[in-house]
């Protein structure tokens, strides 16, 4: 992707330890409370780009000159809807009730079929 070589590059230090970061845009402190994360990415012949969550961070430092940008977090739901449109309710069901952590209480079925679907969604 070619940039345009006016566009405005800001001075970005990030210093995360853990769930705590520091960022500074042109020597400016970001209020971290203001932030839900952020991410650094460079491709060979562009500027490092940063983009900036609003709203946990792990271990990290960054320390140059990028393009910055505030972006919001996507809505879920669209995504959650695909996955659930694509789940074939007889196949939950015989992996819910084939579960050995499957309980005799109140909503076990239901809570094995959440557990299940939580599973299936992170690929395992």
């Amino acid at each position: 992707m070619d940039h345009d070589s006016n566009e405005t590059l800001h001075s970005v230090r990030i210093n995360a330890r853990g769930a705590k970061a520091a960022i500074e845009i042109d020597g400016q402190r970001v209020d971290p409370g203001a932030l839900s994360g952020y991410t650094v990415t460079h491709r060979e012949g562009e500027s490092p780009q940063v983009v900036l969550y609003s709203g946990d961070y792990a271990e990290s430092t960054f320390e140059g000159l990028a393009r910055v940008s505030v972006a919001d977090i996507p809505d879920p739901g669209p995504a959650a809807a695909v996955f659930l449109s694509a789940i074939d309710a007889e196949e939950l069901e015989r992996s819910a009730l084939a579960r050995p952590d499957l309980g005799t209480g109140p909503h076990s079925l239901t809570q094995a079929m959440l557990t299940q679907l939580v599973e299936w969604a992170r690929g395992l």
